[in-house]
Parts: C-alpha cells; structure tokens; sequence
C-alpha cells in the first residue's frame, strides 16, 4: 500500500483497537488503516487475540482470510501450531519486535484484538517473573485432584481481578496466578491499565455496544460458525494435534466442536454452550477494558465510527 507525504502524525506511537468480541475490531482496523492512508500514513495490524495466533483456527476465531485483508500487512497470525501452549511472556516479546519494526518502516502499528492480558502486556510495563517448580508441582496436583474450581475460588480472594480475568475454567492460567503469588507476595493485577507505566505512547480505542445487541450478534455469529463449518475445521485440526487437553483445544467452540465429534455433545447443546461461554467471555472482555484510562470510545453501531476513530488519532476536531 503506497502513501502519499505524510500530512501528520498519530497521538500516538501505538494505535490499540480494543472491545468484547464480535464488535468488529477487524474491520475497524481496517477502516481505520483506510483512513489513515488518505492523510498520507501506512498502518499495519499487530493481532493481539490469543486464539488468531494458532494457524488453521479461522471459523472459530473469525480470522480474516487474506483476501479481505484489502493488502494491510497482518502480524502474528498464524504462528503457532495447535499443539503449541501460547504464554503472554512469548507474546509481549513477538508483538513488541513487530511493533518496533513497523515503527522502524515509519508506520502506523495497530495492535487489534480482544484478549485483554495479552493487550497490556504490549502496552505497559508487565514483568513476568519465572518459575518455581516445587510450587507448580504442587498446584499442578491440586488442579488434577480437586479441579480448577478450588484454585479460582483461592485466587478469588487473593487477587480478585486477576480471577476475573482468567475465569474459572483456565487451568493453567490459575496455577500460573497462584504460582506469581506465591512467589512474589505480590497479586498478578498488580501493573493492571492506567497503574502501571506506558512501554510506548499509546492511544487506545474502545469499541462497545449495548448488552442486549451484542448478545445478539453473539448467539448469531456463534450458529453462523457451526453453518461455516467450523466442526469440520476442527475435525481437520484434530489430525494434527488439537485435543481437549491442548491450549487451543480448550479454546470455546473449539471445545464444543470436539466435544460434538466425540459424541460427548448433541449439536445443539455444543452451540448452546458456546454461546453461553461467549457471553461470559465477553463480559469479563468488557470489564477489563473499562480499566483503561482515556481510551477513545466508540459505538460499533455508528456509521460514521472508522471516520471518527481516524480524526481521533490524528487528533483532528469533528470539522476537520
């Protein structure tokens, strides 16, 4: 994508397009590297949704096919296989060398997704200290013996927000929190959006909508995956390693989607389940974003929101 000479610069050095999904970050981003283009500037994607990262989970994690990417360079997609455990240590270092190179290119970095961890990793000063494996051991057995519900309700009481983050589901991210805890003495929320210092300037966008609508669009976008064939796409990716106990397979739908190949599920109750984790999903989604201090908030619903969003990071009034 050519450019004509640059009529400005961004607020900011790193453009983030946020929200719950199904609110239409993708094709945001995409208006938005539009628009930006008109003022002379090159912008280029950063994923920051943790499942888009797996090659070969497309239906299920509504990845844009390359033909619709209208030629914006797309980062971190597809780089992991499905039997590959994803870290948000491994991601801040990925998406922090992609952003620095497209800086370097004197572009427009957008970091674009819904996986809010991952997000602030990018943007703010998250130290990831190691591991201990006597207390992973131990946790670790905890999990196997008593199941991931005791340890939610410990981290609970404990760091509430980082349990709030992670759900009550997330194994391994539980041990994780639990483990940090016990190291440090200090909560893993500790550095969360608007504590802790910036890694680079940074102009957030925030795109929401009404519970009621995005429940909505949810439950649609959920039977529309099913219709698109996503029990076949993980029947394809079974073949190559996706399984329950695998990071990517305990990816909602995904899960489902075995869950109906095994037999464990009828079609009908894997849909309804992946519906009802998407809400909750994006629920939480909402929440930590709420966290963000000065983010610029947008409607989803309004037609004229990519427009806006450009004048906003351009920093340009509503007449310009």
């Amino acid at each position: 994508m050519s450019a004509s000479p640059s009529a400005g610069a961004p607020i900011a050095e790193v453009i983030a397009i946020v929200g719950a999904t199904g609110t239409g970050k993708s094709e945001l981003a995409l208006d938005l590297a539009s628009g930006l283009h008109e003022h002379g500037l090159v912008a280029e994607v950063v994923n920051a949704d943790a499942m888009q990262l797996y090659a070969g989970m497309d239906i299920g994690t509504a990845k844009l096919p390359l033909q619709d990417r209208r030629g914006v360079p797309h980062h971190l997609l597809d780089v992991l296989s499905v039997t590959e455990d994803s870290s948000v240590a491994d991601y801040q270092a990925r998406a922090r060398a992609s952003i620095d190179d497209i800086l370097a290119r004197g572009h427009v970095p957008l970091l674009v997704g819904g996986s809010g961890l991952y997000v602030s990793s990018v943007l703010f000063d998250f130290q990831f200290p190691g591991t201990d494996e006597v207390i992973r051991a131990r946790l670790e057995a905890e999990l196997v013996a008593d199941g991931p519900g005791t340890l939610y309700r410990r981290l609970k009481q404990l760091d509430e927000a980082a349990a709030a983050s992670i759900g009550p589901s997330n194994g391994r991210r539980l041990v994780r929190a639990l483990e940090v805890l016990e190291m440090t003495g200090k909560p893993v929320s500790g550095t969360l959006p608007g504590v802790a210092p910036s890694w680079r300037t940074a102009g957030i966008i925030s795109l929401g909508m009404p519970r009621a609508e995005l429940v909505r669009r949810l439950d649609e976008r959920v039977r529309s995956m099913w219709s698109a064939g996503l029990v076949d796409e993980a029947e394809e990716l079974s073949a190559v390693g996706l399984d329950p106990t695998t990071t990517a397979g305990k990816a909602i739908g995904y899960a489902q989607a075995l869950g109906q190949l095994s037999g464990a599920m009828t079609e009908a109750g894997a849909v309804e389940q992946t519906q009802a984790f998407t809400r909750r999903y994006a629920r939480r989604q909402v929440g930590w974003f709420r966290r963000y201090d000065a983010s610029i908030e947008l409607d989803a619903r309004e037609p004229d929101a990519a427009a806006r969003a450009t004048r906003k990071v351009l920093g340009l009034s509503d007449g310009d």
